[in-house]
């Protein structure tokens, strides 16, 4: 009985191509994950202030829920790995907290309040624009404008913050409304105001999220 080796070793190949394609494409599966995910937070948090329910409260909420879930995993998991938790690093990380978290989930909070989620979903493009300007302002990102790769993160950071701008500055009629020439201008007009409120808000949420990135990255915060 002849074993055709050759069939054999190109099977081998075949799987070992099927799971390096698999790997390569994890993470690109976990960021739509983590999108679909915020989509649908934020989707459920305009649906519960929409019904009363105040944004203080919801973040409060959710850091109570989170704090309960992620403390015990430090002492379980990163107890032997972890550094040790002085003063000094306790005082980083609530610096890091009140900055990155805080005061994200309240601007993104209000900002979802004023405007909506479809807003919030839009607005979240500005983090990698704010964290790319703030690493160059620090001097953590070489900038060289004769190169490729610079100018295409400049193009796509000026692409983004356009975009934003375009987003807040203009609402247009909502899907499938019903046009109506005798109403008053002024509900629109408010309406319009506070579109653009609540962009000023989630912009500052993104703000403070790439101010948390660049400050994890110089300082060296995270174990």
């Amino acid at each position: 009985m002849k074993i055709n080796f050759s069939s054999t070793s190109s099977k081998r190949e075949r799987v070992m191509g099927v799971k390096s394609f698999v790997v390569k494409l994890l993470p690109f599966a976990a960021m739509v994950a983590v999108e679909t995910f915020d989509v649908g937070l934020t989707t459920l948090n305009k649906a519960a202030m929409s019904k009363g329910l105040s944004h203080f409260v919801f973040v409060v909420y959710a850091n109570v829920i989170a704090s309960l879930i992620l403390l015990p995993s430090y002492f379980i998991i990163f107890r032997r790995k972890g550094p040790p938790l002085t003063f000094s690093f306790l005082c980083k990380v609530f610096l890091l907290s009140l900055v990155g978290i805080t005061l994200m989930q309240n601007c993104v909070s209000t900002g979802i309040n004023y405007s909506s989620p479809t807003l919030g979903s839009a607005m979240g493009n500005l983090i990698p624009a704010f964290t790319f300007l703030l690493a160059a302002l620090f001097r953590m990102e070489k900038l060289n404008l004769r190169s490729l790769i610079s100018q295409v993160k400049i193009l796509g950071t000026l692409v983004s913050i356009s975009g934003a701008l375009i987003v807040i500055l203009y609402k247009g009629p909502a899907i499938g409304a019903v046009p109506q020439p005798h109403s008053s201008s002024l509900p629109a007009e408010t309406a319009t105001n506070d579109w653009v409120i609540g962009g000023i808000f989630l912009a500052t949420a993104s703000l403070s999220i790439a101010i948390l990135n660049v400050s994890q990255a110089r300082g060296n915060f995270m174990p």
